[in-house]
């Protein structure tokens, strides 16, 4: 079993998760892929080519999807305000081609 990275600079998207039964084993605010190693899980809203690098290292990634208005983008939502948009994790396999 591999550590799972949350990736975001919101701690309230990390408790989000844990309340939702997502063991987080570290927050990162960045991604650094030397730290992924195969069997680990990378949760977060990444730009595609890091969706490709950890895919590559045999490692999982989810995304957290939210249905975010224009007015909410870029503030602080709270564990209850991410369920109001609708969040979840979706699994991803990106490859580059």
């Amino acid at each position: 079993q591999g550590k799972t990275y949350f990736v975001s600079r919101h701690s309230g998207a990390v408790t989000w998760a844990e309340e939702e039964g997502f063991h987080v084993d570290e927050q990162l605010t960045h991604l650094d892929i030397s730290l992924i190693k195969k069997g680990d899980t990378v949760i977060g809203s990444l730009p595609v080519h890091l969706v490709a690098d950890v895919c590559r290292k045999d490692a999982r990634y989810l995304h957290l999807s939210l249905n975010l208005s224009a007015e909410l983008r870029g503030k602080e939502l709270s564990p209850q305000d991410m369920r109001d948009c609708g969040a979840r994790l979706e699994a991803y396999q990106v490859e580059k081609s």
